[in-house]
């Protein structure tokens, strides 16, 4: 998964982008106690452990 892919994801679920500071990008979610983190790197692939991490943390399931 690219991270403009997973953006998009965390945004279809309701997070928006509440700051940034250089790449790093925090969304946040009514509900969700804990802002969640994405080094915002582009047309780039995630590692996958990251991206599991950053999913897990959101309370998404990776399909």
């Amino acid at each position: 998964m690219k991270f403009s892919e997973l953006v998009r994801l965390l945004e279809s679920n309701g997070f928006r982008l509440i700051k940034q500071k250089g790449s790093v990008r925090y969304y946040a979610k009514d509900g969700c106690d804990n802002l969640i983190r994405v080094d915002y790197h582009g047309a780039k692939e995630i590692p996958t452990g990251t991206c599991r991490s950053i999913l897990k943390a959101a309370g998404i399931e990776m399909r």
